[in-house]
Order: C-alpha cells, then structure tokens, then sequence
C-alpha cells in the first residue's frame, strides 16, 4: 500500500538535499519520480528547479494554492507511470491539496513523500504541515542544529538589521539571509511578545 510521508524541519536541515537523493535512488533502480515545489519559490535562477543548499538540483513541475494536485498527477501517470512523488517546501500546501496527495496515495497506489517546515516564524504550524501532521502515515522529523548546539525546532525570521521579525505575513519566501534555525529557548528570547 502507498502511503503519504512527511519529513519536517526548521530551516537548514538538508530536506531538499534528502529529497533529491530520494528521487535519484529511485532513478538508479530503473524508476520514474515526480518533483513538485510550490511557484511562489523563486529563490532560484532556475525557478523550476529544486534546488539543495549543497548544490544538488533538478528540474521539478510547479505547484499553486489553486493547483489541484490529484488531478496534475493523475495526468502525469497517464503519460508514464510515476513510481513516487516527491514535494518540496509542503508548508505551502493548501488543506485540500493535502487530501488530494492523500487520494493519490490511497486510490493511484503512488508515495508520496513531502519535506517542509512543520511552523513559521512565530512558532505556529503552516496550513499545509498541519495537515499533514494529522493525516500523514509516517512522519519523520529532520535534526538541525541551533548555534548552541542543541537541536533546532524554530525558525526565526530577520529583518535587513539582523533583527528578529515577531510580526507580518506567515508567508515570505527568503533563505539564509532572512531566516535562521534556533532551539526553542533562543527563538523564544528573541520573540518576547510570542513566547
């Protein structure tokens, strides 16, 4: 039986990195994937790329909020049969979109694997990871550590001072330069006001 998995994270973990090596296991075996990420990721030259902090990269279909992913999928497969899907940055699934991968899994028999960060900045879960924390068949948190050592389960974003940012848009698509990982304690000394 296919299942739905979900691996989660602060940012820095290695998620994309993980997800590609996923996708060429599955390629070395003779197998076809499917990579998908979200449009509004354009932190990339190649938008429609995955691409890893390490260098890894490939090339992956987009998604958005009004994207119905069974549908995509489904007529992907009808083309040549997808052994897994994989999806990066699951955060910005919608609750319905999550169903939808849910279908694929139960009724197409495809994996699906997702990677994203479980909450924003101000420590609350994403619509999406929400989802799939109460529907996923196997979730699996990705270590990442804090600049003391211990592991990370926040991420804090940062404004062009360094500064950390307590208010605005859950989303804002960023990398190093605005987002670092920290353990709850740092995060929380940083964010007096959402503590």
């Amino acid at each position: 039986m296919a299942k739905i998995y979900f691996s989660f994270s602060a940012m820095n973990a290695g998620k994309s990195a993980i997800l590609l090596q996923s996708a060429y296991n599955y390629q070395e075996r003779g197998m076809s994937t499917l990579l998908m990420k979200p449009a509004l990721d354009t932190r990339d030259p190649k938008a429609d790329h995955i691409v890893s902090r390490i260098g890894l990269n490939a090339q992956a279909d987009l998604f958005t909020a009004e994207t119905d992913l069974e549908a995509h999928i489904s007529a992907a497969h009808a083309k040549k049969p997808i052994n897994c899907v994989l999806l990066d940055e699951a955060q910005f699934l919608t609750k319905e979109q999550v169903w939808q991968l849910s279908r694929i899994a139960d009724y197409h028999r495809i994996p699906v694997m997702c990677y994203g960060l479980r909450t924003d900045f101000r420590g609350e879960l994403f619509p999406g990871s929400a989802t799939l924390l109460a529907i996923a068949d196997d979730i699996r948190e990705l270590r990442t550590l804090c600049w003391c050592g211990r592991k990370a389960t926040m991420t804090l974003r940062l404004d062009a001072s360094g500064d950390a940012v307590t208010e605005g848009e859950q989303i804002e698509v960023g990398g190093n330069e605005k987002y670092i990982s920290l353990c709850r304690k740092h995060w929380a000394e940083k964010n007096p006001n959402n503590a």
